[in-house]
């Protein structure tokens, strides 16, 4: 295998971990929206943990984000905004990030 193979092949596989580490970071800010919504609603325990299942689930009918938006503030009503939950999802991809670097640590 010469040089350019070994470098395409390393090339492929970073681009394959990176596109892994993106979807696991956004699954995870979507679970974690759950959770946040479910607070709002009065759900705890494994309420809360199966809503935010629901929330991650909600995440493969479109391509986007906009599938959870609409999911959370259907299911939220007048407790928050569709802005506001875009606005918390900005925020959570932070939190969930750090955590997928702190469990690989």
């Amino acid at each position: 295998m010469s040089t350019f193979d070994d470098r395409e092949n390393a090339f492929e596989n970073k681009y394959a971990h990176d596109q892994e580490m993106q979807f696991r970071a956004e699954a995870r800010r979507n679970k974690l929206l759950g959770l946040w919504a479910a607070e709002l609603m009065g759900k705890t325990g494994e309420d809360a943990d199966a809503y935010a299942r629901e929330v991650v689930k909600a995440d493969f009918e479109e391509a986007g984000h906009e599938d959870v938006v609409r999911k959370v503030a259907g299911d939220l009503g007048s407790l928050a905004s569709a802005d506001e939950i875009r606005s918390k999802l900005e925020q959570l991809i932070g939190v969930a990030k750090a955590q997928l670097m702190e469990e690989k640590g």
